[in-house]
């Protein structure tokens, strides 16, 4: 069943973001969301002694998430190609390192929040040893950006309640 519910997720991913709905494009997408699924089902739900109610519905609280992060996305563009194009910009350039205490338990949740972190334009997780992430911040703007409320967000989609918070 968890095989089956990864297919479905990774086949309407890929009929989103293709947008393409003839045979042979179809046809692709179904023999990747298999192979996805086959290989990759354990990852996304590693919990295997959870309800298909549970993950379903762990699956619809994905949803607004995706959305937000777009978002976010969206907004860090621009905060990077604003750096990229006025010379007056590169006074905001201040690379750094911050470490974050991560109150996630999972490591489901936290691989998300990594990953979330590096699709955002500006920053990127270098390293999660135990409860620490570390990430690479191009300016203070995407520093304090890290500060807001993804691992909250996170947390939501996993039904966790966050340990530091």
């Amino acid at each position: 069943m968890y095989i089956l519910l990864t297919f479905i997720l990774s086949m309407l991913i890929w009929v989103i973001f293709s947008g393409l709905l003839d045979a042979f494009h179809l046809t692709l997408g179904v023999v990747s969301s298999i192979l996805v699924s086959v290989f990759s089902s354990r990852i996304l739900f590693p919990n295997h002694t959870s309800s298909m109610g549970s993950l379903a519905a762990q699956s619809l609280r994905f949803i607004p998430y995706f959305i937000w992060l777009m978002k976010e996305i969206i907004v860090s563009n621009f905060h990077v190609l604003y750096l990229a194009l006025f010379p007056g910009a590169m006074k905001h350039v201040q690379p750094s390192i911050v470490k974050f205490k991560l109150g996630l338990k999972s490591e489901s949740a936290r691989y998300l929040l990594a990953n979330s972190i590096t699709l955002t334009p500006g920053t990127v997780s270098v390293q999660i040893k135990g409860d620490e992430l570390w990430v690479h911040s191009i300016s203070q703007k995407t520093t304090e950006s890290l500060e807001g409320d993804m691992e909250k967000r996170v947390a939501r989609v996993f039904g966790e309640s966050l340990t530091n918070s």
